[in-house]
């Protein structure tokens, strides 16, 4: 049995997802929002949101951002304005599937309200995990974009110990920075200290941030504040990994002259087809894992 898909929106990721799942084989592709490509995929049928056959597809996949609060979805590739609705995916058949990146509050009531099964891809820790690489490699390429000093002997101040962070610290410690990271969990100070890196307690970051040439947080919530700000020296640069609208008073970091960068979709920019295959990769796995229970077979 061969599974109808539909990839619907996407950035420069998901060209290498497309080419992944197509290689893959027993599936067939319907691509939505692609039709500004200089360089169409062959074999692959393209076409219009409208035109899909909604009742026949068994899984959807979304782009990372997953739709605005309105349902309108975003298209790199394409001037199609594409609008889900609840009423759209009442259409979709009982076990379909919808992958997307992140979920806001309407895409999680309209899967919620019609009993549509919704997998936030970097919700998962492997996907997670594998897309901090390209994301520390684009915070080092800001890093050195941005500022005049080397990162070597570089004081550095990484916010959070997640699945982000520790590889972000990990990565700047690597190149001779003086990392020190901030973080709440008593168990993540023990382990910051394990690391030979230098542990502070989130609490206390505003006593530290004078030491700080490069801030870079990766916690989605405001974190680092006027307090913290007030601190830095003047040529110091605040990089925020977290998701939209980031964890940092930008509106203070500019009125005391502070360059403040809200890095976004970083794996989509500096590595879009190690990130395109990632997101295949565990794509494939979860359908080769629930074919069975979700009736593709």
């Amino acid at each position: 049995m061969k599974l109808l898909i539909a990839v619907i929106g996407g950035d420069a990721r998901y060209l290498e997802l497309i080419r992944q799942l197509q290689a893959t084989g027993n599936i067939e592709l319907n691509l939505v929002g692609y039709d500004k490509l200089e360089q169409g995929f062959t074999g692959l049928n393209q076409t219009e949101f409208e035109e899909l056959d909604v009742e026949e597809l068994d899984i959807v996949i979304l782009p990372i951002t997953g739709t605005d609060e309105e349902g309108r979805v975003e298209t790199v590739f394409s001037i199609e304005e594409i609008c889900i609705t609840e009423e759209w995916f009442r259409r979709l058949k009982d076990k379909a599937v919808v992958f997307t990146g992140i979920a806001n509050d309407h895409l999680s009531d309209l899967t919620t309200k019609t009993n549509t099964t919704l997998i936030q891809l970097l919700d998962r820790d492997d996907v997670a995990i594998y897309n901090s690489i390209p994301t520390a490699e684009g915070t080092i390429m800001m890093a050195i974009e941005n500022t005049d000093y080397t990162i070597h002997s570089s004081r550095v101040i990484v916010t959070g110990f997640g699945r982000v962070g520790s590889t972000v610290a990990n990565k700047f410690a690597a190149l001779g920075a003086k990392v020190s990271v901030a973080t709440r969990k008593s168990a993540d100070l023990a382990r910051i200290t394990e690391m030979g890196l230098t542990p502070i307690e989130l609490n206390k970051l505003p006593e530290h941030t004078s030491e700080c040439d490069l801030l870079i947080n990766t916690i989605p919530a405001m974190v680092i504040t006027k307090e913290s700000i007030q601190s830095l020296p003047s040529n110091a640069v605040i990089i925020d990994l977290a998701s939209k609208p980031g964890g940092t008073d930008f509106d203070y970091a500019k009125q005391r002259g502070i360059e403040a960068i809200l890095a976004r979709s970083l794996p989509s920019i500096v590595a879009p087809k190690t990130a395109g295959k990632i997101l295949a990769d565990v794509i494939t796995q979860i359908i080769t894992k629930e074919k069975e229970s979700l009736g593709w077979i």
